[in-house]
């Protein structure tokens, strides 16, 4: 069984979100002992990494800048490669 600060980072949330999905219903652990520590198995740690990405709500952001205004033609291009890049990989 992993600890909740274990299973947080193992899928890449912070505890205070498993706190809140399990207050939800969410993502219940298996296991909560009287002293308040959540525990969770590995299978709900593969059936949490089964789900499709958009279950996950993960977000994935491109960013993009330049330094100074003059730079604005490479702004364009640069939002136009990762726009590219980004749809590649399957983000939208």
């Amino acid at each position: 069984m992993y600890s909740i600060g274990k299973f947080a980072k193992m899928i890449g949330v912070t505890p205070k979100t498993l706190r809140e999905w399990d207050k939800s219903g969410k993502l219940t652990p298996i296991l909560v002992k009287e002293n308040g520590y959540r525990y969770y198995t590995d299978e709900q740690l593969y059936e949490y990494l089964r789900r499709p990405a958009v279950e996950q709500e993960r977000i994935t952001i491109g960013y993009c800048r330049v330094s100074s205004n003059k730079q604005k033609d490479a702004l364009e291009r640069q939002v136009e490669n990762v726009k590219s890049y980004m749809i590649a990989r399957g983000y939208s």
